[in-house]
């Protein structure tokens, strides 16, 4: 077990870099070429990245796992609620046709197949508020899985992998082995599913991450394709890909939200999910803890009710306080007046569109912001001032270390934790609209 701290490690490797920048540039230049020709893409271009990993000692790896099966069981706990207790739907406040779409019997065992909680980490002692909890869209495997290959190019790393046992996060292989596990569970399994990667391939940002997911599938031994949902056909019962392969289980990517915009464009999906006729994983459920009134929710007396002690605690200090964005829940003025202490999120949305914290406008500006969302499907939650730490963009004109604010998402395959996705943003608020850069979670043992 490596014995120093998590900021300890990431200062030695920033030392690594700042006593040898000048053969750090050069390495950067080749690090730099493999992504231009790698998969690590967003929207054609390549991902934006900064120089310095994210390195996660072996210790703080397993305090992740354990955070991340405390807020499973109690995601986990809330779904079952919801599913199994009317007065608890309420709440929610769900649209009819997604109500229904959620209630749908998913015929195996898991609630939530595959999640991406997001948190901001402090580094120094480890505390943490989270973000957002992700679903069926977690994304962004594959920046990882590609940066951790280009890093290998640099100075730096190589000169830490003398002293440090370093390694990456297998996030592919790991979710085909997770997803048939779930699968083994479906009430109507078949010995080999032919499986389909479903989303609305037109948004463009994950066609090779999806390709990614189908050769780990076909390594494992399953037949696999991409598809765009709105071309699958359902005949006679049975669901179909657009090249004709019969389709026994999906990998949802495609997030509710799409989905019940574009609702009409995929009659036949959601036929083949209403008829139960194809293993859907994650199933419609999963949007009860993808949705942002759940932070709300989560210190609501109805929730309380069926957590244990331990969870409440667990809530009270990890869970940024949270209400919906009106007059009845809310005091204005106080709102207005102490701008810097919230922020404010669209109930059901990803990506961090539509997000605004007030640290970033004028009184006046903030007023205006906050008058014209509300009562409109708008949360307010207390802002919590995202960790920094130092980093350098070696592409950049200036290649200077600065401070970054930082956001991991913690990727949980069927219960359990497989990984880390660390960006960093000269921002507070950290997402591609707004100054978002990856880089590459790195987890670190003692050399053997």
């Amino acid at each position: 077990m490596l014995q120093i701290g998590m900021k300890e490690i990431n200062d030695r490797y920033i030392k690594e870099v700042e006593d040898n920048f000048a053969i750090n540039q050069l390495t950067n230049k080749t690090q730099l070429e493999y992504l231009d020709n790698s998969t690590a893409k967003y929207h054609g271009m390549t991902i934006s990245y900064l120089y310095v990993p994210k390195l996660f000692p072996d210790h703080v790896v397993d305090y992740l796992s354990d955070q991340v099966t405390m807020i499973y069981s109690i995601l986990d706990k809330v779904i079952k609620e919801y599913l199994t207790h009317a007065d608890y739907r309420a709440l929610f406040g769900f649209d009819k046709r997604l109500e229904e779409l959620i209630l749908i019997d998913r015929l195996y065992e898991t609630t939530l197949p595959i999640g991406r909680v997001d948190i901001f980490l402090n580094e120094e002692d480890l505390s943490y508020k989270f973000c957002e909890f992700n679903a069926d869209g977690s994304s962004s495997m594959n920046d990882d899985r590609e940066l951790n290959i280009s890093i290998q190019y640099t100075d730096a790393y190589r000169k830490m992998q003398e002293r440090y046992d370093l390694s990456s996060f297998e996030l592919f292989d790991s979710w085909v082995e997770e997803f048939m596990n779930v699968y083994s569970t479906y009430q109507k399994k078949v010995e080999k599913p032919k499986v389909a990667i479903v989303d609305f391939l037109e948004k463009g940002a994950s066609l090779e991450e999806f390709e990614q997911f189908s050769k780990s599938f076909k390594k494992a031994g399953y037949q696999a394709e991409v598809c765009e949902i709105r071309d699958l056909r359902y005949v006679d019962g049975q669901l179909y890909s657009p090249s004709g392969m019969q389709i026994d289980a999906i990998y949802r990517r495609a997030v509710t939200s799409d989905i019940m915009e574009h609702l009409e464009e995929v009659p036949d999906f959601i036929q083949a999910v209403k008829d139960q006729k194809v293993c859907l994983i994650g199933s419609f459920c999963t949007q009860v803890i993808h949705n942002k009134i759940l932070f709300k929710l989560l210190f609501e007396e109805r929730t309380q009710r069926f957590l244990s002690e331990e969870e409440k605690q667990f809530i009270k200090e990890h869970v940024p306080y949270t209400v919906s964005l009106s007059e009845t829940d809310c005091n204005i003025a106080e709102i207005i007046k102490n701008k810097d202490r919230w922020i404010i999120k669209p109930e059901d949305s990803y990506g961090a569109q539509g997000v605004f914290a007030g640290i970033h406008y004028s009184v006046e500006e903030w007023e205006r912001i906050v008058k014209e969302h509300l009562d409109n499907h708008y949360m307010l939650q207390e802002f919590h001032m995202p960790y920094q730490s130092r980093n350098v963009q070696m592409n950049s004109e200036n290649q200077q270390f600065r401070n970054y604010s930082n956001l991991m998402g913690l990727y949980v395959y069927n219960g359990k934790f497989k990984g880390v996705y660390s960006r960093l943003s000269g921002k507070e608020i950290i997402s591609v609209e707004h100054d978002e850069n990856d880089a590459a979670s790195v987890m670190v043992k003692e050399k053997r």
